[in-house]
């Protein structure tokens, strides 16, 4: 087993020392590789693309395999209070992949696991790493087999074991469902350091629980996504059972992967400018068809007056295109938008801090609890358990904590989530 290790020491823990630290940890969870000196509370694994937190761990650690994340899982759950955050290219927006003194697992480092399998009925899936990001996957999908995943999110920076832990969606949603709606086998890691493969038929109930769990139940080691072939072109085709003005026609051409790759550009944009590494308070819900109209007059036209300050999605999702056993919560109408306020906070005072946004972000949820809008979040960043109660309702919260008893009773895992407090070992 190979592993690297980061240590981190706080500047209020005058009693640790650098070098007792990262030994003794080392020891204990049998680690070999570097070992480097810390440099403060900016390093990658004590930050997320939101840019608003920062919690240091006590190790960022790079495993390799799915029986290395287990032997981390274990050795935390003898431990009296560690915890373990699974981190998969650093995108969360509100501390959910961080550990405050835990330990954090980079995922990018598992081994590169990828092959095409057919199963017997015809179809083709792919096998792939969880650590493994999607535009990678794409990218060895369609230029060694013409194919690729049915369902995709707007950015592919992502791991696959991240987007499976929330939802993954984008305008592809629509048609075929979200991420979760498109995988078939999953590889675990749960709260007790056990591996499990898992699906609908084996071993159903983790398999639908991990899918957005928010990383509660178990950690996404492999996934098996279902390919289909790589649309050619076909854009006259497609205009041609259409009717339009012809003078109104304004298209651009793309390959296919330049298209689910569009968003790259906005990235090396922002970098560019000097904006991609400010804070993000990104705020993303699904709002049902009946209350859109509302949203729109009061959210969009009046609070959001002055700009959103960043690109705004929104598109509808369908329902019954989701799988209701697994743990994503939605709105209870069949066809419901998602509003994406994507938000950046250029250098203040040049724009709105990024405190006066997250104001502005929780007068929106407020609003539309007082309105009793059928809406949920996204990506969701309670920090009290009665708020998760809330956003997951009676039923599916029961679920829920049965799941969690089942799979991860000492609260382990995904501490950023702030559900469930990690239960001390006698």
């Amino acid at each position: 087993m190979i592993a690297y290790l980061e240590c981190f020491v706080h500047e209020n823990d005058t009693e640790s020392r650098p070098d007792d630290d990262v030994s003794s940890l080392s020891k204990a969870l049998d680690l070999q590789g570097s070992i480097h000196d810390c440099e403060g509370p900016t390093d990658e694994a004590s930050r997320d693309f939101g840019g608003m937190y920062s919690l240091a761990p006590l190790a960022f650690i790079r495993p390799s395999d799915a029986d290395d994340v287990a032997r981390k899982v274990k050795e935390a759950a003898r431990s009296s209070n560690l915890t373990v955050a699974a981190r998969g290219n650093g995108h969360s927006i509100n501390g959910q992949a961080m550990a405050d003194r835990g330990l954090v697992l980079d995922m990018r480092s598992l081994d590169d696991h990828f092959r095409v399998v057919e199963a017997n009925n015809g179809s083709f899936y792919a096998d792939v790493s969880g650590g493994a990001l999607w535009e990678h996957v794409l990218k060895q999908c369609v230029s060694e087999y013409g194919m690729a995943p049915r369902s995709w999110t707007d950015y592919l920076s992502l791991t696959v074991g991240g987007t499976l832990s929330n939802a993954g969606v984008s305008g592809q949603a629509f048609r075929y469902g979200p991420q979760t709606s498109n995988v078939t086998e999953l590889q675990v890691v749960t709260g007790k350091g056990e591996i499990f493969n898992c699906s609908e038929t084996e071993n159903s109930e983790l398999f639908f629980g991990a899918l957005g769990g928010l990383g509660q139940f178990g950690i996404i080691t492999r996934a098996r996504v279902l390919l289909q072939p790589a649309p050619d072109m076909g854009v006259n085709r497609l205009l041609g059972g259409l009717g339009f003005v012809e003078r109104l026609k304004f298209q651009v051409d793309l390959s296919y992967l330049e298209f689910l790759l569009r968003v790259k550009r906005a990235e090396e944009h922002a970098k560019a400018n000097g904006i991609w590494d400010a804070p993000h308070p990104w705020l993303n819900l699904f709002v049902s068809k009946s209350d859109i109209a509302d949203f729109d007059r009061t959210v969009i036209k009046k609070i959001l007056k002055d700009g959103i300050g960043g690109p705004m999605l929104v598109y509808p999702l369908l329902r019954s295109k989701w799988d209701a056993r697994t743990s994503v919560v939605l709105p209870e109408s069949e066809i419901f938008y998602i509003v994406a306020l994507l938000r950046f906070t250029p250098p203040y005072p040049k724009g709105p801090s990024f405190k006066n946004l997250v104001a502005q972000n929780k007068e929106i949820i407020q609003y539309c609890n007082k309105k009793g809008f059928d809406f949920k979040l996204y990506l969701p960043h309670y920090r009290s358990q009665d708020d998760w109660k809330r956003h997951f309702g009676n039923d599916r919260w029961s679920r829920f904590v049965e799941r969690k008893t089942c799979f991860d009773p000492m609260a382990i895992l995904a501490p950023g989530q702030k559900i469930f407090p990690r239960v001390s070992q006698p």
